[in-house]
Parts: C-alpha cells; sequence; structure tokens
C-alpha cells in the first residue's frame, strides 16, 4: 500500500531510484549512511523518497549487499573463410582473448567473476539474449559491434555498459586504441620511407568503427601523399586470414596487377596475405609489401617479421573494467545511464604506435616488444 495514500503498490528502492535519477547502489548508500554520497546524490534520494512516500525497511537497508559481484563479457566469432590450413580458424580468437585476460586479471583484484558469452553477429534474437545476461551481472562490457547502438541503448537502460573500439559519445561508456594516428604513420612511412606509390586497404569487418577509421585515415594520407590507394569490394575482408587468402587468390586468378604495399586491418588478415603471396611465387616484401595491425605475439615469428601497428590489448581490457567498476559504484553513475548524469560517460583512447619490421622493406626487428604490465 502507498505510505501516504493507503492506495496502489508499496512503492520499492527500484522506484526510488528511478524518480532520483540514480542507481540502486546509490540509494542503498543513502539509506545506510554509507560511503559519504554526494550531496546532491543524497538530496535527489531523500525528495524522490518524500515524493513516493517510500519506507525502507530491513530488506531495502542491506540492498547494499545485493551486488552480484559478476561483470558480464560478450564478444562476436569472427567466422572466417574455410580455406586449407586457416579452417579452423573460426575458434580463433587470439586478439579477443588477450582482451579478456586483461578484463579478467583486474576483475580479480577487485573481487568479481565474469560471465563470458559469444554470439553470432547474425542471430536475431540477439539483443534478448544479452539482456538476459545483463540480468545476471552487474555491468557489461560488449566487444567490438556485438550490437547496433539501438541496442546498446536499450540494454544501458538496466546495467551499466562499456563499449571496445565502440564510436563512443552514446549511452555507454568506451575504450579503443587510436588507429587513426598510427595508420597515417604507416601510410607516411610506406609511401616516403620506401616510396610506395601505389598500395591497397585490406579491411574488416565493414560495419566495425576500427576497421572505418583505420582505412579511412590510411587512405586519405596516401592521397593526401601523392599517391594511390586501393580500396572497396575488391579488398573487403572480416579480419580473419581466411579472408586475406581469398582475397588475394582472387586478384591474382583474375589477372589484375597487385599493388606495391597492402596494409591490412589486422595482423590475422596479413598472416592470410602472406600465405597467399608465397603460394603463387610471391616474394615479401621484394613483390608486395605486407602490414597489420595489433601485434599479436606471432607478428615477430613471422618469416618475413611483420612491420604493424602496436596496441594495448590486455590494457584495454583492465581499462574497460576498471571504467565499468567505477559506473557500478559511482553515486550518480547509475546502474543505467539517466539523462542529466553528474558526469558524461567516457571515451578513453589508448596510444599506439607503429613497429617497423621486415614485412615492409625495414630491418628485422632486434628488439622484443615491452609490454605495460597490468598486474
Amino acid at each position: 500500500m502507498d505510505a501516504r495514500t493507503g492506495t496502489g503498490p508499496t512503492p520499492t528502492i527500484y522506484d526510488v531510484a528511478r524518480r532520483a535519477g540514480v542507481s540502486i547502489a546509490s540509494v542503498s548508500r543513502v539509506l545506510n549512511g554509507r560511503d559519504n554520497p554526494r550531496p546532491e546524490t543524497r538530496d535527489r534520494v531523500h525528495k524522490a523518497i518524500s515524493e513516493l512516500g517510500f519506507v525502507p525497511d530491513g530488506a531495502a537497508r542491506a540492498l547494499s549487499n545485493r551486488l552480484k559481484q559478476v561483470v558480464g563479457v560478450v564478444f562476436r566469432r569472427v567466422y572466417g573463410t574455410d580455406d586449407g590450413m586457416f579452417e579452423d580458424e573460426t575458434e580463433s580468437l587470439l586478439f579477443g582473448d588477450q582482451i579478456n585476460r586483461g578484463i579478467e586479471i583486474v576483475a580479480q583484484r577487485r573481487g568479481y567473476d565474469l560471465l563470458v558469452s559469444s554470439v553470432n553477429i547474425d542471430e536475431h534474437t540477439l539483443p534478448n539474449r544479452i539482456l538476459t545476461i545483463a540480468g545476471k551481472c552487474d555491468g557489461l562490457i560488449l566487444h567490438d559491434q556485438v550490437l547496433s547502438p539501438a541496442g546498446i541503448a536499450s540494454i544501458a537502460r538496466t546495467v551499466p555498459v562499456v563499449t571496445l573500439a565502440g564510436a563512443g559519445g552514446g549511452p555507454s561508456a568506451n575504450v579503443r586504441g587510436d588507429s587513426a594516428t598510427s595508420m597515417r604513420e604507416l601510410a607516411r612511412h610506406l609511401v616516403q620511407d620506401h616510396d610506395y606509390r601505389r598500395l591497397a586497404y585490406i579491411a574488416g569487418h565493414a560495419d566495425s568503427p576500427d576497421n572505418i577509421v583505420r582505412g579511412r585515415s590510411f587512405a586519405a594520407e596516401v592521397q593526401a601523399l601523392g599517391a594511390e590507394c586501393l580500396t572497396g569490394p575488391a579488398w573487403q575482408g572480416d579480419y580473419s586470414a581466411g579472408s586475406g587468402v581469398q582475397i588475394i587468390r582472387g586478384l591474382i586468378a583474375l589477372g589484375a596487377t597487385l599493388p606495391r604495399a597492402i596494409a591490412c586491418a589486422n595482423d590475422q588478415t596479413a598472416l592470410g596475405v602472406i600465405y597467399a603471396l608465397a603460394e603463387h611465387g610471391l616474394d615479401v616484401p621484394g613483390d608486395v609489401a605486407v602490414t597489420g595491425f595489433d601485434d599479436l605475439p606471432f607478428a615477430r615469428h613471422l618469416r618475413p617479421q611483420l612491420t604493424t601497428v602496436r596496441q594495448p590489448i590486455q590494457e584495454i581490457g583492465a581499462r574497460a573494467f576498471e571504467v565499468l567498476h567505477d559506473m557500478i559504484t559511482a553515486d550518480s553513475g547509475g546502474s543505467a545511464p539517466t539523462e542529466g548524469a553528474d558526469h558524461p560517460l567516457p571515451d578513453i583512447v589508448l596510444p599506439t604506435r607503429l613497429v617497423r619490421r621486415e614485412s615492409c622493406g625495414c630491418p628485422p626487428d632486434s628488439h622484443p616488444p615491452v609490454w605495460r604490465r597490468i598486474f
């Protein structure tokens, strides 16, 4: 019963949180006088309590202990083209595993468990599946393009959400590497230092914000330097080695003249490109220079060693968890970001750097990479 009128449903702590525009955890802290909630948060909660006639009980006062201490991590698998030695690559999770490891390290330090799930991007029930996962967690970390912006907005009304490699500026926080700066540097290196005048970019998933930024940045810089950059449907990959193989085989079968240098959206695509060039007797970098992105561990062990852009993959995962943890526990961040929130949701861009090795025509890399430890 309503405490003021004696009619209607009894208001709950969830009603107070919605009316105040804060998280349930924030309401609980105000009720329990814990952790010095911000004055404006306290005022909004007390105003909502007064308006609703909410009467806290023992269960509400104990709600601060109701956090599940679980964070959901959802990624989509890369379903590459089955092709000979790469036919099992549909299960290759090299990049995603490193990100998830970064999340896991920091989550364990904070006393959280992870609920990790993979999805097929073509699933028609995908938003409902992820909503079910969200109900089991205090917050979600979504890998690149797991959901559309509208889907993310819907989930973010339920729990805090951090996206990886998203566009930023939406209802979720976002963590990504700086794709644009290093791709422009790569273009200058290939055109100015090696004097390659005809280049191409093999794309990753067409809907991936990272892929879009990498392709546009590279092509724009190449063209600004007066060289030619080939893009388009003939150069559309999917981040897999198999797609790199099929693109090169297809071009050679058509009798196309290959460009002098090929920049790939990621290292796995570059691996496939190098394989396909070798099976047709073409030398890397003598006939065609090849570059990647990510600097996965195998990049420096290839022959030739792979020129690539190194991004701090584990740190991306670690930072994503820290941001999400702040959102879960913040006084005014809320379990569901609301209009008028006290702080804008962050778009964190971590630095990347170009690593010059043999596959572009540079000398071998004689120095092992120095990784920033996150644990």
